[in-house]
């Protein structure tokens, strides 16, 4: 039996990263910082050090009530009166594979 350093071979295609993304339908864009927040009107929000340096859109919903979305998915609202979060459902849904 062979140890994974004796079957790995690098990938021959570079990896170039994300792609440039961009919000046309949000109000915003902002830039989450690298200790996870993101600042809006002064209030200061924590989201996740998983998204550090990654472009948000965000879009008012209602009055103050505030959507923010990571590419196609909506991740959570914020209600900026409040400065509390709302998760919305996992976009990526559970995935049960059929028991064989």
């Amino acid at each position: 039996m062979r140890v994974p350093a004796e079957a790995y071979a690098p990938s021959s295609r570079p990896y170039d990263g994300l792609p440039d993304v961009e919000y046309p339908f949000h109000d915003r864009d902002i830039i989450v910082t690298a200790c996870g927040r993101i600042c809006m009107q002064r209030k200061k929000i924590n989201v996740s050090t998983v998204l550090a340096g990654q472009r948000l859109g965000v879009k008012e919903v209602d009055n103050g009530i505030w959507i923010v979305s990571f590419m196609q998915y909506d991740l959570e609202y914020i209600d900026l009166e409040q400065r509390t979060l709302q998760t919305i459902d996992n976009p990526f849904g559970t995935r049960l594979s059929p028991m064989s």
